[in-house]
């Protein structure tokens, strides 16, 4: 009973960060951290690369176990949820502002021990909020769309180099990787070339696994450096992520602006109370199940 519980909460974890990665302005890490899993998914990812056998072994089978959630919620992102998210960005939009706005309190609460008595990390804060914000200007400034279509040597580095800060990005809460992508404009060609694959089209795998390999080389190089920021320096660590949480409530406010074609950014008028709340059920629900499936 205990290994199928096990199956089912890394499913559902897996599943809820994936579409959290597949939305512009949204953090698979933010889901992470909500559900409580970012500590072992961190650790997951540095054993695997850095850990003895035994760590290699454990790290793997948590990792794919984790990995089966991920890639159906991914399938599910790429085939429906992006035309839905282009359709409805306000509702949408609203949806994910109660993810975060609802998720903090959660967060807060089970970091309290890291925080309290030390409010001189309060800078930390400061310094995350302040990167998201300037990533999330950046992508409205320099956003447009790179032709990825000529395989040379130009484009390899390119999409390597976006790929790689692009999982770096989406590793930690608050950075959305499908921004890093968006400013870098290879968000919209990627998302068709692995379209094209489901459809069997082999003729985009030269560039995907360009695009794979850049991912590989960011997870490889990153990780090690957040494990160690999160056992020695945590106050600080969370105090960042904190900001960056908050922060990310700007970029999704910002999303409809990176549409194919932009619309106008979320107001008043165009947000969706409806959704703002059922955004919030949603993560009361997930904190609920992760309780049950948890609980001895």
């Amino acid at each position: 009973m205990k290994k199928i519980k096990d199956y089912i909460i890394n499913f559902i974890n897996g599943f809820c960060m994936s579409l959290a990665d597949s939305i512009p302005g949204v953090s698979g890490g933010t889901v992470a951290f909500i559900l409580g899993f970012y500590n072992n998914f961190i650790a997951a990812l540095d054993d695997l690369f850095h850990g003895d056998k035994n760590k290699k072994k454990r790290a793997f089978f948590y990792l794919f176990k984790l990995g089966i959630g991920w890639i159906c919620g991914f399938i599910m992102a790429i085939l429906f949820l992006s035309s839905l998210f282009n359709k409805h960005i306000y509702e949408m939009s609203s949806l994910f502002i109660g993810f975060i706005i609802f998720a903090i309190p959660i967060v807060i609460r089970d970091e309290i021990d890291n925080l309290k008595g030390k409010e001189n990390n309060f800078v930390f804060f400061i310094i995350g909020a302040m990167l998201v914000i300037l990533i999330t200007y950046l992508n409205r400034v320099v956003g447009g769309t790179y032709n990825i279509d000529s395989f040379n040597i130009g484009t390899i580095i390119y999409v390597f180099l976006a790929a790689s800060l692009a999982i770096s990005a989406m590793i930690l809460p608050g950075i959305s990787g499908s921004t890093i992508l968006l400013i870098f404009g290879i968000y919209i060609p990627i998302v068709n070339k692995i379209k094209a694959l489901l459809t069997l089209d082999f003729s985009v795998l030269p560039i995907l696994i360009v695009f794979g390999l850049g991912i590989l080389f960011g997870i490889v190089y990153f990780t090690k450096l957040l494990r160690k920021s999160l056992d020695k320096k945590r106050s600080q660590t969370v105090y960042a992520i904190l900001g960056m949480m908050v922060a990310s409530v700007y970029s999704i406010i910002m999303g409809p602006t990176t549409l194919d074609v932009p619309l106008k950014s979320l107001s008043l008028n165009s947000f969706n109370f409806f959704y703002f709340l059922l955004g919030g059920i949603i993560i009361l629900s997930l904190e609920g199940i992760k309780y049950l499936l948890t609980k001895d």
